[in-house]
């Protein structure tokens, strides 16, 4: 049985531009008693993986949590085999706001010991005991009651870049931190407000209003599938959108914009701005918010040490990151002090500035193949450093290099130099130099254009 990956995320991102097919990116989730959740997740493994589902699902004793993305074409096929499985017939599915083929680039099914990280013992209170689900009509009718408290249960980062008006918006990394600051913090409360609760998706609230309704918090709601279903509620029923901003996904996407409004900066300049990135140092990889000038200017880094450690030979920042256990994760998320503008827990309902509209043309399928991958540029000379993995790079051909922080940029080689020599043909196993017009990142795909 085929029960891991065979293509790289890179060649997936090939067959997935070359295949013309749109893909939807959705998510669910399902609390239940699993007895045997890796043969559970052998199972789906087995039913997806033919379906060309890409995604993030975690799978538990208590359930599923599952994010993911499939072809349209495929989506009843993958609709009907959710429903021979009894706890997930006819379950809602969240489809995302905005689509990107490339949300998810291969199929991770982990079992965990939660679906979600809630730090809460299951088994001191009632988590069948949930609080009433409130379409987006009534949730936002309820937002109007003078004793309504509005609770975002999501991290600093997602609330920070768009969230409900007048929310409480706890200063947190994760879920689990939450949920004793907002008890302490309405302790007083606990029979005389509504207490309103939502997330993305609804699976935090699902855990959290039976937790708050055990700490004997009387009028407890949340709102029904989450900002994304309520988003589409809104756009079905012609509501107004009490929700500002963006909405947090986590996929690459990073983001899905529910209003116009900006209400963030860009945490080095200030700017407004609501697009977040990771920083190009490997060996950071920072979540934060950075517009497109800081970003051209401090080349997708967090910060003047990351930018110098950018600019060093591959191997000089691999001996750097060696011995760093789980290097993305040493860096809080935003909350480095090297960010000027970061503003956690002060949020404002506010709108800074208003999103710019742009009309993108449909993508042109560009045959191309890749045959190598960017390891250093030199600023200085205005040259790029590439290593020839597959094929040949030939004196007249026309590449693309493509890249997060690169985009797709375009261009025909006119000189090489091959293993320090001029020279007119590269092969498999080749390091090869040439000038360019642009800045190359760490890994950015060298592709050969056809045709």
């Amino acid at each position: 049985m085929q029960l891991f990956n065979t293509l790289s995320a890179e060649e997936r991102a090939e067959l997935i531009e070359q295949s013309g097919k749109q893909r939807l990116t959705l998510s669910f989730y399902a609390y239940t008693q699993l007895p045997d959740p890796k043969q559970f997740r052998d199972s789906l493994f087995l039913a997806w993986n033919p379906l060309e589902v890409l995604g993030r699902i975690y799978v538990a004793k208590e359930g599923i949590n599952a994010q993911l993305s499939l072809p349209a074409d495929n989506f009843y096929t993958f609709k009907d085999h959710l429903d021979t499985i009894d706890f997930l017939k006819d379950i809602r599915l969240n489809v995302a706001v905005e689509h990107d083929d490339l949300s998810f680039l291969k199929l991770t099914i982990k079992v965990r010991d939660k679906i979600v990280a809630d730090g809460l013992d299951d088994a001191s209170f009632d988590v069948t005991n949930k609080g009433i689900h409130l379409g987006a009509k009534d949730f936002n009718q309820m937002l109007e009651d003078p004793n309504t408290i509005v609770v975002d249960f999501r991290n600093h980062y997602e609330s920070e870049i768009g969230h409900f008006r007048n929310a409480v918006t706890p200063d947190v990394e994760t879920f689990r931190e939450s949920l004793p600051i907002i008890e302490n913090q309405l302790a007083d409360h606990k029979e005389d407000k509504n207490l309103l609760m939502y997330c993305t998706g609804g699976i935090r609230c699902e855990k959290a209003s039976a937790f708050f309704k055990h700490k004997g918090f009387k009028n407890v709601y949340q709102l029904e599938g989450g900002i994304i279903e309520y988003t589409r509620q809104v756009k079905a029923e012609g509501l107004e959108s009490k929700f500002i901003g963006k909405n947090f996904v986590f996929d690459a996407r990073l983001g899905e914009r529910i209003t116009d409004d900006i209400v963030a900066q860009c945490h080095q300049c200030g700017k407004p701005c609501d697009n977040h990135t990771n920083c190009a140092n490997e060996a950071c990889h920072l979540l934060f918010i950075q517009c497109d000038e800081c970003k051209e200017s401090m080349h997708n880094t967090c910060s003047s040490e990351c930018l110098e450690i950018i600019q060093l030979p591959e191997d000089k920042q691999k001996e750097l990151r060696r011995g760093i256990m789980k290097g993305n994760m040493i860096f809080r998320k935003g909350k480095s002090e090297k960010l000027a503008f970061k503003k956690s827990g002060e949020l404002t309902d506010v709108p800074l500035a208003v999103a710019t509209k742009v009309k993108t043309a449909p993508r042109q399928r560009i045959k191309k193949v890749l045959i190598g991958r960017g390891e250093h540029y030199y600023p200085k000379a205005g040259v790029g450093q590439f290593t020839i993995e597959n094929g040949e790079l030939t004196v007249g051909d026309r590449i693309l290099i493509s890249g997060p922080s690169t985009g797709e940029e375009q261009l025909t080689v006119e000189a090489l130099r091959v293993n320090g020599q001029d020279g007119t043909v590269a092969i498999a196993g080749d390091k090869v130099t040439f000038n360019l017009p642009f800045r190359i990142r760490l890994s950015d795909k060298l592709f050969k254009i056809l045709g």
